[in-house]
């Protein structure tokens, strides 16, 4: 059955997917001091970090609107399958299912499927990439739905920034009862549990934060050779392939994806952080 794959512009799409009608994201807005930017195919991340950098004040994002979910769901394709992220976080996954109401109250039945992602970022685009794999292979609605379900619970999603700022002024990290102090350099491994933020450790400097991210994610990595590990990182490649290269000289997988993190990502990781999901 023919498909459509909707996610909010947390969620990043592999290059492949760029410019195709069946993907489509649903941009956020980010605003800095007065400055409202679009988290769409414009977003200059240099140019949102310089202005991030000298701003005083902490960004903060905006969700799309339930009309804007709605539009995207207007395809002559047969299911739509909707990622956002964690609901605990923002409210993205709220206006998507409000836009899901508003689509059936105007145009009538369709398969719509609105997935808390309980993540974010590369967690979105895991479960995107399922969703359009078992799509392909012809797997029922339903079906997909419940996988779809099964995975995203069993999924990990860790990482380790340089900058938690942004993240504790938003009160996105109010799960966490004591964060060290990053004037001494210790690096916590944060990690998302239910859709909320925790720490799962923590090491002094990043390069062994992300090594312990590394031991983390292998340790309790469950049939890894079948999944696909996506590294996510803001404005810090490098980085991106020294987590790879750790992680799969502990266990083996089926793919790596690195891609580098769009608007709404940028503004929580930082420069610097770096994103994990397997």
């Amino acid at each position: 059955m023919s498909f459509k794959i909707v996610a909010d512009s947390c969620c990043e799409f592999p290059e492949e997917w760029k410019g195709k009608a069946e993907y489509q994201n649903v941009p956020l807005e980010l605003m800095v001091e007065n400055e409202v930017i679009v988290d769409d195919e414009s977003f200059d991340q240099a140019d949102f970090l310089k202005k991030v950098a000298a701003s005083p004040q902490c960004p903060k994002s905006s969700c799309p609107s339930p009309e804007k979910y709605m539009e995207a769901y207007r395809t002559e394709a047969e299911n739509v399958f909707v990622f956002t992220l964690s609901s605990k976080l923002s409210g993205s996954y709220n206006s998507a299912e409000l836009g899901k109401k508003l689509y059936h109250e105007k145009y009538g039945d369709k398969n719509i499927y609105v997935c808390d992602s309980k993540s974010a970022s590369c967690g979105e685009t895991q479960l995107a990439m399922k969703a359009a794999q078992w799509s392909r292979e012809g797997l029922p609605f339903e079906e997909i739905c419940r996988k779809l379900a099964d995975y995203r619970d069993h999924m990990k999603t860790l990482f380790v920034l340089d900058n938690l700022e942004t993240l504790r002024k938003n009160g996105r990290l109010s799960g966490i009862k004591a964060l060290v102090a990053s004037t001494l350099s210790i690096k916590p491994v944060m990690a998302g549990n239910k859709g909320e933020i925790v720490q799962r450790g923590q090491a002094i400097g990043i390069k062994k934060a992300l090594s312990k991210m590394a031991e983390i994610i292998a340790g309790e990595a469950v049939h890894s050779e079948e999944k696909t590990l996506m590294i996510t990182h803001c404005n810090c490649f490098e980085r991106a392939e020294s987590v790879k290269k750790m992680i799969t000289e502990k266990i083996k997988v089926k793919d790596v994806l690195i891609m580098d993190t769009r608007g709404v990502s940028s503004m929580y990781a930082n420069d610097g952080g770096v994103i994990v999901t397997l």
